[in-house]
């Protein structure tokens, strides 16, 4: 690989011209498809093989008429101080209100509170629901703002009036947090290689790469049904690994230029060492993002898809577009080491003989690790399992209005209909009977509602109400506690037992459905899934690891490091969302369960990013190794050349990540919060930390690799040893051939052809 990857390299540094115009006009042309596509449609949330998804689809089989993913709103009406909703004056206002509701061609029906027992005991607290023939989302703003006036004018007639449901949700804001991680990963970068030209390539082409995935994304929303979150993730995700994959490639570029050799021989070297890396890297990626598939969750499904795509983008943009930027860069991309005369390079240079001589700071902590791996490896050990504590406590959610800020009407909707009508009321649940196959329905409709009533945790059993061929109905039951409580899951359990016992008795079918149900379902079937999703993706990714490094022991090490850096992470999301520690510093103004298809999620993404870092950093400590260096210096070698820069990567990851916490998005926040400091524990206490300790307690058994086994796998040179002999004779000599940084090579083409 190393060789072919080598020519890739050389061949994109030559043809310029022919890749960069490559390149701009996938941008254009994915822009021009994002520009010219419909809106995105419905992004209804879906869980095959769950007993609400079925309820689900049961109903809208049965009861055709009743819209039953079209979108909702409830408009809740409190009288004011001393007076009831039943006053005259007041009940002219609702009516006028719900008169007003009911105008436009997407209202399928309004309920009046009067009529349909929507007021509350004391009577100080009604509610008018109203149902739209499309999905929220797909509302036409002048249906939106007939909602909004409908509920302003009856508060200028003296009521309060807030107005809950799926009709008024807005696309997340992702604030100006990601120009900020955007501007960290410029400064790190300016640091970095103290050049500004040499700075701005990783960030152009990661702007290049995640501009044409979203574009992409935007594209296909319609026809793949992507909702804002999948392209917001993809950017995140994008973003991140693009600038670190360009990084290590330019990296190496410089390194190569260090050694003296011709700028289109080092971008070749660069792609054929670091390139390698970067391709098993983000193959890791790719197979923890596809992975999420065997969840079996649509929504799932395409995020990590979506999210997969844009990694495979930055890769291509990575072993093609640096080097050929690096061609029109010219001397402007300077050696490792030296500086632009903008950032002192002068003194720079002065200094560089001394510089030489004192081992940098990434050297003496890889050998005091090797001095020190036990103290280093059970301090490591001990504060992430520290870390990882709160984890045991997760509360997994799809999220209602419960968590929304106080500010917001939907927030305040949920809260006045909680005060006027229990706690449960904003979670109902709804039993679907399906009585096709019993000889006496009603009586089975009957059966139903009387073994409900009779179970605990119950406020409130509403009467049957059977579709137009009388074999179908659906029972709506109130609980008395909040719908994210434990009884409330208790009674669900509850109710599906006794449908076990109905079953029986009467050959009808028991099925429990509604939000609180579906968030019940979906926790149950993420944790079902979350065995066999490790054990698929740690699985692939360990069986590539060993035909990285060659090794059992160092994917082994690698898997179990990851273990510790996600678990932590997931601590520490706990902490600060659920628990609501220094929530203020990220700006969660209510705690809440996690977001449930998040822990997931976020395992798949984390793990390809560690599994990143491993191979960035260990791959050069192999490389020593195997060019005859001792296990124990092969570690401090491999710190030497890759410490800094791999610094350099989990701090712009870092900042990019954290760029998101400012998303209106819950899950989006929660997401950049949890890579955010996911990549801190992996990158700075995992990787830099515990890998060289073990790798120093291992010594050259780290290296160790039945030799059955390593004649049987194939040999895909990431270390590029292939490349040892190829272009020295241009090195040396400057003569015509591979070395050469003018001419064109034909048997490197055609060679790239033949591949």
């Amino acid at each position: 690989m190393a060789t072919f990857l080598y020519r890739l390299g050389r061949l994109a540094f030559r043809r310029r011209h022919f890749v960069a115009l490559i390149w701009v006009a996938l941008l254009a042309l994915a822009g021009f498809g994002a520009a010219s596509a419909p809106a995105a449609g419905n992004t209804s949330f879906s869980v095959p093989g769950t007993e609400a998804q079925k309820a689900f689809d049961l109903l809208e089989q049965r009861f055709p008429g009743m819209s039953a993913d079209g979108g909702t709103a409830r408009v809740v009406f409190k009288a004011p101080a001393g007076e009831k909703m039943t006053d005259a004056a007041n009940r002219n206002t609702v009516q006028k209100t719900v008169d007003e509701l009911g105008e436009g061609s997407e209202v399928a029906s309004v309920a009046d509170p009067y009529k349909a027992d929507a007021v509350s005991k004391d009577g100080t607290i009604a509610y008018a629901s109203v149902k739209y023939k499309v999905p929220g989302m797909e509302l036409e703003d002048g249906t939106r703002e007939v909602l909004e006036e409908a509920a302003q004018d009856a508060r200028d007639a003296g009521l309060t009036v807030e107005v809950g449901g799926d009709a008024l949700l807005a696309q997340p804001e992702t604030g100006t947090g990601e120009v900020i991680g955007i501007a960290v990963a410029a400064v790190v970068l300016v640091i970095t290689f103290g050049s500004l030209v040499a700075a701005g390539l990783p960030l152009l082409t990661a702007v290049i790469g995640v501009g044409i995935g979203v574009s992409a994304i935007t594209a296909l929303a319609s026809t793949l049904e992507l909702g804002s979150t999948t392209s917001t993730l993809a950017s995140m995700i994008g973003l991140a690994v693009g600038i670190d994959y360009a990084l290590f490639v330019l990296s190496r570029y410089r390194a190569e230029l260090a050694e003296g050799r011709e700028r289109e021989e080092a971008a070749g070297r660069a792609v054929g060492t670091a390139g390698s890396a970067v391709v098993f890297a983000g193959l890791t990626v790719v197979i923890a993002l596809v992975g999420l598939a065997v969840v079996n969750m649509p929504m799932l499904t395409k995020m990590g898809v979506a999210a997969a795509g844009t990694v495979a983008i930055a890769v291509l943009i990575a072993l093609t577009m640096i080097p050929a930027l690096l061609g029109y860069a010219g001397r402007r991309v300077k050696p490792a080491g030296e500086k632009s005369k903008f950032l002192g390079g002068a003194r720079a240079a002065r200094k560089a003989a001394s510089a030489k001589a004192k081992p940098n700071m990434g050297t003496r902590w890889a050998r005091f690790v090797v001095r020190r791996p036990i103290a280093v490896l059970l301090l490591g050990i001990v504060g992430l399992g520290t870390a990882a504590i709160p984890a045991a406590s997760m509360d997994l959610g799809i999220g209602d209005d419960s968590s929304l800020p106080t500010s917001t009407t939907q927030r305040r909707a949920y809260d006045l209909l909680s005060e006027g009508f229990g706690p449960g009321f904003n979670g109902p649940l709804v039993v679907v009977v399906d009585a096709k196959a019993s000889d006496d329905p009603d009586a089975a409709f009957t059966e139903v509602t009387d073994q409900i009533k009779g179970l605990k945790y119950v406020a409130t059993v509403m009467p049957a109400a059977p579709n137009k061929a009388g074999d179908t109905a659906t029972i709506t039951v109130i609980p008395d506690s909040e719908p994210s409580s434990v009884t409330t899951e208790e009674l669900v359990h509850g109710i599906r037992d006794a449908g076990t016992e109905i079953k029986a008795d009467t050959d009808a079918d028991v099925l429990v459905t509604g939000t609180t149900a579906m968030n019940i379902d979906v926790a149950q079937k993420l944790n079902d899934a979350l065995i066999p999703y490790l054990a698929l993706v740690v699985g692939l990714a360990f069986l590539l690891l060993v035909v990285v490094f060659r090794s059992i022991l160092v994917p082994l090490k690698a898997a179990l490091g990851f273990l510790l850096s996600v678990m932590a992470a997931l601590g520490a999301v706990v902490a600060v969302f659920q628990w609501g520690w220094m929530a203020d510093l990220v700006g969660v103004e209510e705690t809440r369960p996690i977001v449930a298809i998040m822990p997931i999620f976020m395992i798949g993404v984390v793990f390809g990013l560690a599994m990143d870092y491993e191979v960035f950093l260990v791959t050069r400590m192999r490389e020593a190794y195997i060019h005859g260096e001792k296990a124990s210096q092969a570690v401090v070698t491999g710190f030497n050349h890759s410490a800094r820069v791999v610094t350099a990567a989990a701090v712009i990851m870092i900042a990019v990540f954290a760029g998101f916490i400012g998303s209106s998005e819950a899950m989006v926040k929660m997401i950049g919060f949890g890579l955010a400091i996911a990549v801190f524990f992996d990158a700075f206490i995992v990787r830099m930390a515990i890998v060289p300790a073990v790798l120093a307690l291992l010594g050259k058994k780290a290296w160790w690799l039945p030799k059955w086994l390593d004649r049987v796998l194939p040999n895909v040179d990431v270390e590029g040893e292939g490349l040892r002999t190829l272009g020295d004779s241009a090195h040396s000599s400057g003569s015509p051939g591979l070395g050469d940084s003018k001419g064109a090579d034909p048997d490197a083409e055609r060679e790239l052809v033949k591949f």
